[in-house]
C-alpha cells in the first residue's frame, strides 16, 4: 500500500510553502512545528531586501491559503522522534508537546493580564520579557495563547480562574502521535551562528555588542523598544556603529561557508540607521562584499550614503571602555595597510547561518557535509528543503521548497508507476 500524503517538518518559510504547493495540488499534507507559531526566522525580520517591505504581508497570504485548504493540518510545538518504514509507506513518530492552553482560546488576553510571572522573550532574544501566559508575537499563527511552565509559579492557576472559555489546561500531559506517510521533506531551517564562540569579539560579556539577527528586532515595530535603536546597555540613542561581517563565518575554526546572505542583510541594516539617525557615523567592516545580481544596485546606492565607511579587514578584537558602555574595534585596513582603531557606540556582528541539522540530525540515513548542512539524502522519500541545505534567502528558499514539493509528490506518485 502506498500512502499519497506528506509531512513536512519545519513551519517556517521553506517548510510553508513545501506545504502549501503540495497541498494545492490535491495532496494531504502534515505539518510539524517545534515552535508555537508558524512563520520561522522571517517572522522575526524587521524588512525584506532590496525593498524593504515587512515580511508581515506575505506570512498573511500563506496562513490565509492554509485556513482554507482542508488538505493541510498542522502541528505546532511538536517534534518528529522517528521515521521507519520506506518510500511511500514510512512511519513516524510525532511528541506533541504540552502547550496548556486548548484549541478554545480567543485570544482575548485576559489570561495574561492576571498571570503574575514573567520569562525572558525568547522572540525577542530576551531583550524583554512576556508572561508565562503568552502568544510569542503579534502576528502569531495560530492566534492562540501557550503557558510557559517552567516559568509558571508553583501553585498558581489564576490564568485558569480567569478563562470564560475554558481554554486552560494546567494539567496537559505531552503525547505521542503516530502518522504514515510517502514522503517528508525535512525544512527545519537555520539558527544563527553561537557568537559566544568568537570571545574576541565579547559578545555576552559587553552588552552594546549584538548580532545581526538582534539588530532585526530591535528596528521592529512590535520589537523590545517599539522600533527605535538604541544602545541595549542603557537606551541611548546611538551616533556611531559597526557592523563586523563574516562573524563566524568563512572560518575554519567556526562556519567554513559564506552564509550568503549578511552581506545584504548589513547594508540593509544601515538603512535602518539612516532613517532614525541621519548623522550618525556607520562603519562596515569587511572580508569582501557579496551583492550578486539584482542586488548590486542596492550595495551602490547605501556605499554612496553620507557617513557610511567601508573597511576591507576582518576585525580582529573589540575592546569595551568599562566607564562609558564604548567599543573600540580593532581591525586591519587592507586597502590603506594599517592597523585601525575606532571607537563606536554599537557592534553588529554579522552572525552566520547554521544549519538545525547540526544539532538535531533528520532521523534516517542522510550525509551532512562539515558545517551539519545536509550534504545528500540517501533514504529515498525523504527530502532536504531550504536552509538545511546551504544558507539561503528568503526568495532563494521559496523555490528550493517549491523543488522539494515537487520531488515529495514523485516520490508518492512514482510508487504507484502515476
Amino acid at each position: 500500500m502506498v500512502n499519497k500524503s506528506i509531512l513536512v517538518v519545519g513551519g517556517g518559510i521553506s517548510g510553508l510553502t513545501a506545504a502549501i504547493e503540495a497541498a494545492e495540488v490535491g495532496f494531504e499534507v502534515y505539518i510539524v512545528e517545534k515552535n508555537s507559531y508558524l512563520g520561522g526566522k522571517v517572522t522575526q525580520i524587521n524588512q525584506y531586501f532590496p525593498k524593504l517591505c515587512p515580511p508581515n504581508c506575505g506570512l498573511e497570504i500563506n496562513f490565509r491559503r492554509i485556513r482554507s485548504n482542508p488538505n493541510i493540518r498542522f502541528f505546532t510545538m511538536a517534534e518528529v522522534e522517528e521515521i521507519t518504514g520506506q518510500e511511500g509507506n514510512f512511519d513516524v513518530t510525532v511528541k506533541l508537546n504540552p502547550q496548556y492552553v486548548n484549541e478554545n482560546c480567543t485570544a482575548c488576553g485576559k489570561c495574561a493580564e492576571v498571570c503574575p510571572a514573567e520569562r525572558a522573550n525568547d522572540f525577542n532574544y530576551g531583550l524583554d520579557k512576556t508572561k508565562a501566559v503568552h502568544m510569542a508575537h503579534q502576528f502569531a499563527f495560530p492566534v492562540k495563547y501557550v503557558i510557559d511552565a517552567k516559568a509558571c509559579e508553583a501553585g498558581c492557576s489564576k490564568c485558569a480562574e480567569v478563562c470564560q472559555y475554558k481554554a486552560v489546561e494546567l494539567d496537559m500531559q505531552p503525547k505521542t502521535m503516530k502518522l504514515n506517510v510517502g514522503s517528508v521533506v525535512w525544512a527545519t531551517g537555520w539558527k544563527p551562528y553561537d557568537a559566544q564562540k568568537l570571545s574576541y569579539y565579547g559578545f555576552g560579556r559587553y552588552p552594546n555588542v549584538i548580532t545581526n539577527v538582534i539588530m532585526e528586532r530591535l528596528a521592529a515595530a512590535n520589537g523590545p523598544t517599539g522600533g527605535k535603536i538604541v544602545r541595549p546597555s542603557d537606551g541611548k540613542e546611538i551616533k556611531s556603529i559597526a557592523f563586523i561581517q563574516c562573524a563566524g563565518s568563512r572560518d575554519e575554526n567556526h562556519l567554513h561557508c559564506c552564509s550568503t546572505v549578511c552581506c545584504m542583510a548589513t547594508l540593509k541594516q544601515t538603512t535602518y540607521v539612516r532613517e532614525q539617525y541621519p548623522d550618525a557615523r556607520i562603519c562596515v567592516y569587511y572580508i569582501d562584499i557579496r551583492s550578486r545580481g539584482k542586488h548590486e544596485d542596492f550595495f551602490v546606492k547605501v556605499q554612496n550614503e553620507t557617513n557610511i565607511t567601508l573597511i576591507k579587514g576582518k576585525a580582529g578584537e573589540i575592546m569595551e571602555d568599562p566607564a562609558t558602555g564604548n567599543l573600540t574595534v580593532m581591525a586591519e585596513d587592507q586597502i590603506a595597510q594599517q592597523l585601525t582603531g575606532e571607537m563606536f557606540d554599537m557592534v553588529v556582528l554579522a552572525t552566520g547561518m547554521a544549519p538545525a541539522t547540526a544539532e538535531q540530525k533528520i532521523p534516517a540515513e542522510i550525509s551532512y557535509d562539515e558545517d551539519g548542512f545536509v550534504a545528500s539524502p540517501q533514504t529515498a522519500g525523504v527530502h532536504a528543503a531550504g536552509c538545511v541545505k546551504k544558507p539561503l534567502d528568503v526568495a532563494a528558499s521559496v523555490q528550493d521548497a517549491t523543488a522539494a514539493a515537487l520531488k515529495a509528490i514523485q516520490s508518492v506518485r512514482g510508487q504507484n508507476n502515476v
